[in-house]
């Protein structure tokens, strides 16, 4: 009786305990659930103990040999010594590795379930539709199985997913990949919010680039103002109550470097952009990253923002024949080239990084991507670390996701080897406890060594060894017999059914032997520690057909030292993996690698040949040229355009980037680089006044007519070939400007073509700022078509009154900011960016640049501007200015024209090519400009028609493209004529600069060599033996080419709309 009773407390008394535990666990028991029971309620626990595995806790530890105890999707335990609950279920995991589940850290909603985020009739909205930080994805999340199935294929158990419309999108959701209710599924609602720099092509505002910064910027100082406003109100109810609105108090949250903002960057230049956002209203910008990171690596690791980085590496462009090599261009060779390494060297630059699946066609091929990244320098912790940790950390949930950890939630991946290597799986994902087996796990993992008893056809009895390896599912191996060994061919294990054949002659048997055998073994997810005992009971199979028994068991599970694993699995022709490559034809390679399942890989990865340039292609610059500390040019010809005039045979000194000295015979200072321009001549640098170059998205905004909030300055492209082209030129500094698509358009950028540099350093610091006004047909929309006509003003005398009005405006605006400044009584104004612009034009802060033809329309602009005290800047083409010379004289404006255009629009019947001599000749500042990429090319040829076309003298004739321009922008203390103090910005021509038979030999700009003819041939046969070598990289790499489509690339064009025809849908 007390035996019976001691035996039954012993079976009973643990699973009491447990019971009771589990029970009254009040921190491990099952999450809440608000719905009542259907039935009867349930008490039981699941609990699971993953035992024998290589644990990976997290990038910085991992435990050999340990156990992993799961209690209702937590983590109870982890370690070497943890024993398995007695209620656990246990999974034996020998050989296997055990990794936290991975996050994905982008994926968006399809264009309907983000409009779906903000219905129509949710609250208060914010005047533009684009700014809609009130959506959120939680709200219109749903679980879809297919989707999740095959993100836990890869490992992932996270990913964050953020709506994909408008400009300023919503609120992200991070959710889970297990097959959940969205109250289950959701981990995390309002992530951060999402917005972009960009926008689509379309009417409405913005339809630029341009104007969906300025939107952006605007809604932020909206929101600002916003609780501003409500706090002055409720602090004193007898002030006028503020407009409501919930988007611009969803925005508001985010000021002040509070929940992240997400910013899509579409290339390194958009990153830049968002940093610089990120500044102005002290953001906490997470960057969600193109991949070009490493194009700007320097720029982007000085912003110090996280950034999200997609592994959708671009494939190879199509080189396959000669006539389609010659139509990829050195840059996208390169990319090619270089994509691989970019997570790899933002993690090497200290850049924190998460990785994402986004741009991926298939999310199959994630983990192929990231693998790639590691085979390119990447290292597989800070991969690991790019999966996990880290985008736990960024979202807020490192307290519950990112590690194998106690406590945190149970996303487990479970992998048959390092998870970094090309030929792991990914054999089961554990996501919240729940776990799902990513393949059919084999009956039995036969590998190992084996005695086989055979009997051979003479009736005699034999043993032989056969030593299986591979994969359990994908069986490599040889047979033994005593010293003489040879593989095994097309091994297979399906439904314990075991089969292979093997080549005689080796062994000393004739032809091929055929065996097969029924397999006794536990299934391989059985609840034991130990590797099962295994053997088999079979048939042979000789060559003349007879039939003997054989009989096998399992010695060793040790295949390490089988030398001959390598030959047998290259012998072999593996079938792809579609757990491994989504796009099993990009891989065909990795059958003939390496099977080892300790990743033996090389240890050197594979580099790219091309060394980054800037910009990336033919002509960048690894470096800037050398600024030397001093330069003597001796000898030359002179062209100061000051009032040194001409001088002949005579010397430049430069000293640290400014002119020193001009004159005869200079001494050179000690160490001075003496260059000798005997028989050469030297001018100052080139400055075009009217440019659309080095922009990226277009240079309109064109969906308002006044849209004096957008700044070319934000979309400055220092990658831009024209760059290089001009300063070829001769060009050194240029006037972008916005287009001509509406009376007020958006603000200048002068620009210092300092080729390589990024694109706040390309900015001529000093130059005061302007803007873009513009008269005349494309304002009233003349040439738009006739579906362009219902926007004000349609007619001259409509755009001088918008004018009057904006002005009007701009004052009021003034005088109400000035009035709250020295009271601070009332509510507070508003920032308003298009009124500011005008206010500082008005106050005579801002130049005006004008587009203009006629006459009728120059005389009104100036008699507008006169009666609020404004003088105009720069008349602009300004081809019928010669009528009205003295007047344009009188008011103090330049004239910035063509040299000899006309008749090509309407308006410009009148133009005549002694239009620049005229104005000259009246007193007007006067310069030619190009409005064309190639033109500024020999605008100094354009400067000698000026002595075609009205007899102007050559050296003033020059100035019409060196010092005048420079007066026009408010830049001739520094540049625009060669005078000791100013920057040594000058030319180096062959010949007279007016000469048709001259050339540009070199380009200076702040005393650094950016252009030399000689240097110009060397690096052009260095782009040719790169793009060779490259070439040759692609045709070795046996991937498939990219396709028509692959390759996206540009988002919008450089120049979008011109000043002077009409070719792209919008008069100019």
């Amino acid at each position: 009786m007390n035996t019976f009773r001691l035996s039954l407390l012993t079976l009973v008394v643990p699973a009491l305990a447990a019971l009771v535990w589990g029970t009254f666990s009040p921190t491990l028991s099952a999450a809440p659930d608000t719905a009542p029971p259907a039935g009867l309620r349930e008490s039981s626990h699941d609990v699971h103990a993953i035992v024998g595995a290589r644990i990976v806790v997290s990038p910085e530890k991992t435990i050999e040999n340990g156990t992993l105890v799961i209690r209702d999707g937590v983590i109870e335990a982890v370690g070497e010594d943890v024993e398995p609950p007695a209620d656990a279920k246990r999974w034996t995991a020998a050989g296997k590795t055990l990794y936290p589940g991975l996050i994905d850290a982008y994926d968006e909603l399809s264009s309907e379930a983000s409009r779906s985020a903000l219905p129509d009739d949710a609250g208060a909205r914010y005047w533009n539709d684009n700014v809609t930080p009130q959506a959120r994805a939680d709200r219109v999340y749903a679980s879809d199985a297919s989707t999740n199935e095959k993100l836990r294929g890869q490992g992932i158990t996270a990913r964050l997913l953020a709506p994909s419309a408008g400009i300023v999108k919503g609120t992200s959701a991070l959710v889970s990949t297990a097959d959940d209710d969205p109250q289950q599924a959701i981990l995390k609602d309002q992530v951060a919010l999402h917005l972009q720099l960009t926008t689509r092509r379309s009417g409405g505002y913005p339809n630029s680039p341009m104007g969906a910064v300025a939107l952006v910027r605007q809604a932020f100082y909206d929101a600002g103002w916003y609780g501003q406003a409500w706090e002055a109100f409720e602090s004193d109810a007898a002030l006028p109550r503020p407009e409501r609105s919930d988007a611009l108090a969803a925005l508001r949250a985010y000021l002040g470097r509070k929940p992240p903002v997400v910013v899509d960057a579409a290339d390194e230049l958009y990153f830049l952009r968002a940093d610089r956002l990120g500044d102005e209203f002290d953001l906490n910008v997470i960057v969600r990253g193109s991949g070009n990171e490493y194009r700007r690596l320097d720029a982007i690791k000085a912003t110090g923002r996280p950034v999200i980085v997609p592994v959708d590496f671009p494939k190879p462009p199509n080189v396959a024949t000669p006539e389609a090599a010659m139509n990829v261009s050195l840059e996208r060779l390169m990319h090619w080239d270089l994509a691989p390494e970019n997570p790899a060297r933002l993690d090497a630059a200290g850049v924190k990084i998460a990785l994402t699946s986004d741009g991926l066609k298939d999310a199959g091929a994630f983990l192929a991507g990231v693998r790639k990244a590691v085979e390119r320098g990447l290292s597989p912790e800070a991969a690991l670390r790019a999966l996990t940790v880290t985008p736990a950390e960024l979202f807020g949930v490192g307290d519950r996701l990112g590690t194998l950890e106690v406590g945190k939630a149970a996303n487990v991946v479970v992998a048959d080897g390092p998870l970094f290597a090309k030929k792991t799986r990914v054999l089961e994902t554990w996501v919240d406890g729940t776990r799902y087996e990513i393949e059919d796990a084999p009956p039995a993992d036969l590998r190992g060594k084996w005695n086989v008893e055979v009997t051979r056809p003479d009736g005699e009895e034999e043993t032989l060894v056969i030593t299986l390896s591979g994969r359990p599912d994908k069986l490599s191996g040889k047979i033994a017999r005593g010293e003489e060994s040879t593989k095994l061919i097309s091994p297979q294990f399906d439904a314990l059914q075991f089969a292979a054949s093997f080549k005689g002659e080796p062994l000393d048997y004739d032809g091929i032997v055929r065996l097969s055998g029924t397999v006794s073994a536990p299934a391989v997810d059985a609840e034991q520690a130990d590797p099962p005992e295994l053997s088999w009971l079979g048939t042979l199979v000789w060559a003349d057909g007879q039939r003997t028994a054989c009989t096998a068991r399992r010695t060793s599970t040790d295949t390490k030292d089988d030398e001959d694993e390598k030959e047998d699995d290259d012998d072999e022709k593996d079938e792809p993996d579609d757990q491994d490559e989504a796009d099993s034809d990009d891989d065909d390679q990795d059958d003939e690698e390496d099977d080892d399942r300790d990743e033996k890989t090389s240890d050197e990865p594979k580099r790219a040949i091309a060394e980054v340039n800037y910009p990336l292609g033919a002509f960048g610059r690894t470096a800037p040229p050398q600024r030397p500390q001093s330069v003597l040019f001796r000898g030359a010809t002179i062209w100061t355009s000051g009032p040194q005039g001409r001088l002949e045979k005579a010397d430049l000194l430069v000293e640290s980037g400014k002119i020193k000295a001009l004159g005869e015979k200079l001494a050179a200072p000690e160490g001075a680089l003496v260059v000798d321009a005997g028989g050469k001549h030297i001018s100052p640098g080139i400055i075009d006044c009217h440019s659309h170059i080095a922009t990226d998205g277009g240079v309109n905004e064109s969906a308002q007519t006044i849209t004096a909030e957008v700044r070319i300055g934000d979309f400055i492209d220092p990658n831009d070939i024209n760059i290089y082209r001009q300063l070829a030129g001769g060009v050194t500094s240029s006037n972008i400007l916005h287009g001509s698509a509406n009376t007020v358009g958006g603000q200048n950028q002068v620009l210092k073509f300092r080729w390589g540099a990024g694109p706040e350093e390309m900015k001529f610091a000093q130059a005061p700022p302007g803007i873009k006004f513009a008269l005349g047909e494309n304002v009233k929309q003349s040439n738009w078509g006739s579906r362009n006509t219902d926007r004000y003003p349609q007619t001259r005398m409509g755009v001088e009154q918008l004018v009057r009005d904006a002005f009007e405006a701009a004052l009021q605006y003034r005088r109400r900011w000035d009035a709250y400044n020295r009271t601070k009584v009332g509510l507070p104004p508003r920032v308003d960016l298009e009124l500011e612009a005008l206010a500082e034009v008005v106050e005579g802060k801002r130049l005006i640049h004008c587009h203009s033809y006629r006459q009728d329309e120059i005389l009104a602009l100036m008699r507008t501007c006169e009666a609020f005290d404004v003088q105009i800047g720069t008349f602009q083409h300004v081809l019928e200015g010669y009528k009205v010379a003295d007047v344009i004289a009188k008011h103090g404006a330049g004239g910035s024209s063509f040299s000899d255009w006309w008749a090509y629009k309407f308006e410009v019947y009148d133009a005549i090519p002694y239009n620049g001599a005229l104005l000259h000749n009246a007193g007007v500042v006067t310069s030619f400009n190009s409005d064309n990429a190639e033109l500024a090319r020999r605008l100094n040829l354009e400067a000698a028609k000026a002595v075609k076309y009205g007899g102007v003298p050559e050296e003033e004739a020059l100035k019409f493209v060196t010092l005048n321009p420079a007066k026009q922008l408010g830049i001739d203390k520094y540049v625009g004529s060669l005078e000791a103090g100013k920057d040594a910005d000058l030319v180096v021509w062959s010949a007279s600069p007016l000469s048709t038979l001259s050339r540009c030999e070199q380009t200076w700009v702040d005393g650094q060599c950016y252009f030399d003819v000689e240097e110009d041939k060397k690096l052009r046969e260095k782009a040719a033996a790169l793009r060779a070598k490259l070439v040759q990289r692609v045709l070795a790499s046996g991937e498939p080419a990219a396709k028509p489509g692959d390759d996206e690339g540009e988002r919008w064009p450089r120049e979008d709309l011109f000043c002077h025809g009409h070719d792209h849908g919008h008069g100019h």
